[in-house]
Parts: C-alpha cells; sequence; structure tokens
C-alpha cells in the first residue's frame, strides 16, 4: 500500500502538467481498452455475480452488481463523455489588480491523489478513475469485496489505455487485495500521499470514514430522498413522478425513500399514490391514513422515515401542508436529493430556498441526482457536506485552487 501511494503521487506530478489533448487522448483510449476487454470484465462480473448469490444478496444488491454488454458500453461512454469536457486545470477563476499594481489570479489546480473508498458498483472504477484524471488527479481506488473482480478488469483496462497515450499507468490503480486493512491505510493517508478521500457507499462504510480518515473527506450519506406532493399537485405529474423516482432503479442513492402527501389533497391523490406503488412491485409502509387507503400498506415505525431502502420499499406519510413536510425532511432526511410536486409556483420556491439539501427540485423526479444528468459526464459521488464540493461531484469540484502573482518589482513597505 506504501508503494501505491507513492506511485500515485509520482503519477500526479506528472498529471499536474498533462495538456488538455493528453488527457482527452488517454480518456478515449481508456473508453476503447474498456470495449476490448469486454468479454473478460463480463467474465468477472459473472464470476463475481456467481459469489454473491452464493452469499444470499438481495436483489438489489444484484442488480447494483450486474453488468451486461448495454451497461458495459454504457460505462465506456461515460469515460468518453468526459473525454470531451473542458478541462477543468487552469481555468482563471478570478483576476484583480491591486492599487500597487500586483496582478493576482486565482487559478484551478488538481487536487493531487484521490481515494476512493466505494461498495460493489462496478462502474465506480471507471467512472471515478475517468473524472480523477480529467481534474489533473491521480486516484486510488478500493472497491467492496463483491466486485472485486469486475473492478480489477476494469481497472487493468484503464491502465492499458493510460499507457497507450503515454501516461503513467500508475494514475489510476485499483487496491490489489480485499484486506480491510487497506482501507484503514488509505484513511491513514499512505505517508501522506493521499490529498483527499470519497466514500461512495451504505451508512456505515461513510461513518467509519468520517471518524478514522486522517485526510479530508468529501461526505456521501445515505439518500434518503422525498418527494413531497404539494396540494396543488397536478396528480398524473405526481404519479408519474413518484413511479419514476422510487421504481425506475430502487437500488441508487437518488432513488425516493419517502413519499409525503398533503392532507389537502390526500382525500383524491392519496389512495392512486399508494395503489400506483403497490401494483408496481413496490411495498409500502405507511401512516394511519395511508394503511386507509390500501389494505396492503403495513405500518410505518419511526425507523422507516430514516431508513435507505435501495429496494422497492417506501415509506409514505400524510402531512399538513408545506410547513410539515419540510419539518420532517429536516428531521428524517440526509441532505441529499428532495422533490416537491406542485403548480403552486410561490410553495416551489420556499421549498427550493429552504430544503437544506444538496440538490432540490421542482416537479421533477429525486433519480435526475446524478453527474450524468447534470451534464458532468459522470460522477465520482453525491457529496452531502457543507464544504466546497456540494451536490454531484464532477470534475470542477476535484480541482482545487492556487493564486498566481505577477508583478514588476514590487516590494511591500
Amino acid at each position: 500500500m506504501a508503494d501505491l501511494g507513492r506511485r500515485a503521487r509520482r503519477a500526479a506530478r506528472r498529471l499536474a502538467t498533462a495538456t488538455a489533448a493528453e488527457k482527452e487522448a488517454a480518456l478515449r483510449a481508456m473508453a476503447a481498452r474498456i470495449r476490448a476487454r469486454a468479454g473478460i470484465i463480463l467474465a468477472a462480473n459473472e464470476q463475481d455475480l456467481a459469489e454473491a448469490r452464493g452469499r444470499g444478496q438481495t436483489a438489489a444488491f444484484l442488480d447494483r452488481l450486474t453488468l451486461d454488454p448495454q451497461r458495459l458500453e454504457d460505462i465506456a461512454a461515460a469515460v468518453e463523455s468526459i473525454a470531451a469536457l473542458p478541462d477543468p486545470v487552469g481555468r482563471v477563476l478570478a483576476s484583480f489588480e491591486r492599487p500597487n499594481g500586483l496582478l493576482i489570479e486565482r487559478v484551478a489546480t488538481p487536487l493531487g491523489v484521490v481515494g476512493v473508498v466505494f461498495e460493489s458498483r462496478p462502474n465506480v472504477t471507471a467512472d471515478a478513475g475517468a473524472l480523477c484524471l480529467k481534474a489533473g488527479n491521480a486516484a486510488i481506488l478500493r472497491t467492496g469485496s463483491e466486485s472485486f473482480r469486475t473492478s480489477r478488469a476494469i481497472a487493468d483496462a484503464m491502465g492499458e489505455g493510460l499507457a497507450e497515450a503515454g501516461l503513467p499507468a500508475d494514475a489510476v490503480r485499483l487496491v490489489p487485495t480485499r484486506d480491510r486493512s487497506a482501507v484503514g491505510a488509505m484513511l491513514a493517508g499512505l505517508d501522506g500521499n493521499i490529498d483527499v478521500i470519497v466514500p461512495r457507499g451504505g451508512k456505515s462504510l461513510v461513518a467509519r470514514v468520517q471518524a478514522e480518515a486522517r485526510v479530508p473527506v468529501f461526505a456521501h450519506l445515505e439518500g434518503i430522498c422525498h418527494v413531497f406532493v404539494h396540494g396543488r399537485a397536478d396528480l398524473a405529474m405526481a404519479q408519474r413522478i413518484v413511479l419514476n423516482a422510487k421504481m425506475r432503479r430502487t437500488g441508487i442513492c437518488g432513488s425516493a425513500e419517502t413519499l409525503l402527501v398533503d392532507r389537502a389533497c390526500a382525500g383524491i391523490h392519496l389512495k392512486p399514490l399508494v395503489t400506483m406503488l403497490l401494483d408496481a412491485g413496490c411495498a409500502v409502509r405507511g401512516d394511519a391514513a395511508t394503511q386507509a387507503a390500501d389494505g396492503r400498506v403495513t405500518p410505518a415505525t419511526e425507523e422507516d422515515w430514516r431508513t435507505e431502502y435501495l429496494d422497492a420499499v417506501i415509506s409514505v406519510r400524510v402531512v399538513d401542508g408545506l410547513d410539515e413536510a419540510i419539518e420532517h425532511i429536516e428531521t428524517f432526511g440526509s441532505h441529499h436529493t428532495d422533490s416537491i410536486v406542485t403548480e403552486d409556483a410561490a410553495a416551489a420556491e420556499r421549498f427550493l430556498a429552504e430544503v437544506d439539501s444538496a440538490i432540490v427540485l421542482h416537479n421533477a423526479s429525486t433519480q435526475f441526482a446524478d453527474g450524468g444528468e447534470f451534464g458532468f459526464g459522470a460522477e465520482i459521488g453525491i457529496a452531502t457536506g457543507r464544504m466546497h464540493a456540494r451536490g454531484p461531484v464532477g470534475v470542477e469540484q476535484l480541482t482545487s485552487f492556487k493564486y498566481r502573482i505577477r508583478g514588476t518589482g514590487q516590494t511591500r513597505p
């Protein structure tokens, strides 16, 4: 692990001065190698899936782990889309002249070496490696043991692409062991060779990273995402949004976990929304009003309001208007992504202003919480903290800055 850190630091120094053209060529070569090694990657994924099935993993977990030819093509295409993004390094963020004639610029620079600790989503290997490279950073990636074979095959392909393009293969490396002590070594900073840690996974993983890390952390807490159907919501629109927010893909962090329905429209909207979810195969856990709407609803406990199911399960509650909806989200949410469905512009603006989440939406599905949907090409995660990066962490968020000052011989009096 110490050697891995040293090699990543050397690679980061080379990447910091790589041109936009060099990085773009490397990313395109990486995408080409992922496609060329499709058979190897998919075979590795089958081995990981067989092992996960043998351990009795849930359907939602298996869905997150599964690759097929189309999903693998989507991964390669995402790498290409990152190649096409503007180079974030070297951007002049601000410039000004002081009365003494000094010209000062604030300029975007790479972070250095980014450690990414994530659970079993093979696409994160490619997304994180490609985003870090575009921003001039080296990446040390530590995947969950369940996707180790798949992630290693993807990382190997990316290393081949880097070498073909003349950049160091050590710029994107997967930790070559499943040993959990490797995570501890990364959190300690690998002898000063890791500059920032990005955790991507469940609550226990993020909690460990935040508790033990001795380097800065881009926090990504659970996605306890809400859809609030306001009293002036159009029912047909609410049904489309709620169904998509919950059921498009239940295992992603932008999946809605709680539906809040305004009492002002519950008499008309609640039953159709609940029945729609149940008929779509989603289990519903609800308060008394929700249970009365459909006999298939099971009682919700307070713990349900705090639960990221990552499965075809949703908690439903009737609330007394916008104030109670905002209070519920503040009390039980994770500051990730929350949406309001309403035709009332004033209510929407209050929701957008007062809900303290990284992403807030009006009349749109929470599943838009995704770097690709933001035009970032991909994301390394959704940061739910309040420092530096917040929301989808794309290439711009993976940079820092420095000041460049040009003088003509000035000295300080």
